[in-house]
């Protein structure tokens, strides 16, 4: 979302992320990535549940299906400062239009699994 924000900004929509961390953790997060827009802590979970988001177990979450995409994660400089409260928390992508009207959602599968950012930019021009 980052390096497309120009372009989304320009279609007329804006960009929130909510994060499961503390404020400390949201704040490294955006010094180290260099996001230009807003981001929210969920430090009670509350918009986790109000969009039906799943937990993973510990299995999951460090199933060795997701080693491959963590290690190139890492290799790209992007690293866990520190966990928050609710680690397994998995994440989603939505693209909310007028009268809160969902025009897209993607539930991530894993904690490697992110929504295709051409689908989220498509759905931004859906009337």
């Amino acid at each position: 979302m980052r390096d497309r924000h120009d372009e989304i900004t320009n279609l007329g929509a804006d960009i929130v992320a909510v994060g499961t961390g503390d404020r400390r953790y949201a704040e490294a997060f955006v010094g180290d990535t260099g996001i230009p827009f807003l981001v929210l802590v969920d430090d009670d979970a509350s918009a986790a549940h109000a969009a039906s988001l799943r937990t993973l177990s510990w299995l999951q979450l460090l199933h060795p299906r997701t080693w491959k995409a963590t290690r190139a994660t890492s290799k790209r400089g992007y690293h866990v400062h520190k966990a928050g409260k609710r680690v397994k928390q998995i994440g989603a992508t939505f693209v909310i239009g007028a009268g809160d009207r969902v025009r897209y959602e993607h539930m991530d599968a894993d904690s490697t699994d992110h929504a295709d950012i051409d689908e989220v930019v498509a759905a931004l021009g859906k009337t």
